[in-house]
């Protein structure tokens, strides 16, 4: 059995826009990625409370198995705990998703107002360029950790239903196991990349709003291990 860790976060700035008849390109493109930080709130808002039932869940997986069949009665009281656990992290789960969709739906909007920089922001949109692919990048990180995180989340499922059965047998139980740490492996590893990228993300961000000669104060940090 395993934990993941928190995943890193995108950096919030803030900007004054100045007063004038309409947004220009600039803080067009800052609004779509800083109103992409305000989208992935949710997803924010669950990395505490994911960790925190991890760690309920294997408290009470490590008190299922050290209980005898003699305790039965005990083992299975416990089993429909930590199921209804693993229901509360697909929940929290969904959620995240559902918070980086509509974040990389909101980023992917910066692409008329690069297509509206000057001729003459060359290196500007070459910076934009680079925080589109390593955005994509991290996107497509965090598909496969919610695929490989959900997969897990059904065989955890599947274990507690298996504990329930007095005629489960150890070879049943060894395989499940070996399965779900299989698939939390995949989850560390997506978690890594997608950790690495976020990282990327907000250097990359802060050297664009600094070749579009935005004066912005980041308002935290940038993630966490």
């Amino acid at each position: 059995m395993r934990l993941r860790m928190l995943m890193a976060l995108l950096a919030a700035a803030a900007f004054i826009l100045s007063a004038c008849t309409g947004p220009s390109a600039e803080e067009e493109i800052y609004n779509h990625l800083e109103e992409a930080v305000s989208l992935e709130e949710p997803f924010r808002e669950q990395q505490q409370p994911l960790v925190d039932l991890e760690n309920e869940e294997q408290e009470l997986y490590n008190q299922i198995i050290d209980l005898s069949m003699d305790e039965f009665d005990q083992i299975q009281q416990l089993s429909e705990e930590a199921s209804a656990l693993v229901e509360e992290r697909k929940e929290k789960l969904d959620t995240e998703k559902e918070s980086i969709d509509a974040a990389k739906e909101e980023f992917d909007q910066i692409e008329s107002a690069v297509a509206d920089l000057g001729e003459e922001q060359t290196e500007a949109k070459d910076k934009a360029a680079d925080l589109t692919e390593t955005m994509n990048n991290r996107y497509e990180s965090y598909q496969t950790l919610y695929e490989a995180y959900d997969q897990s989340l059904t065989l955890d499922a599947e274990l507690y239903d298996m504990l329930q059965q007095e005629d489960l047998s150890e070879e049943q139980l060894q395989a499940q196991i070996t399965e779900i740490n299989d698939t939390y492996s995949q989850v560390m590893e997506a978690n890594e990349q997608f950790n690495q990228h976020t990282e990327e993300y907000n250097v990359l961000k802060k050297e664009l709003y600094d070749t579009l000669g935005l004066d912005v104060t980041y308002e935290e940090a940038s993630g966490q291990e």
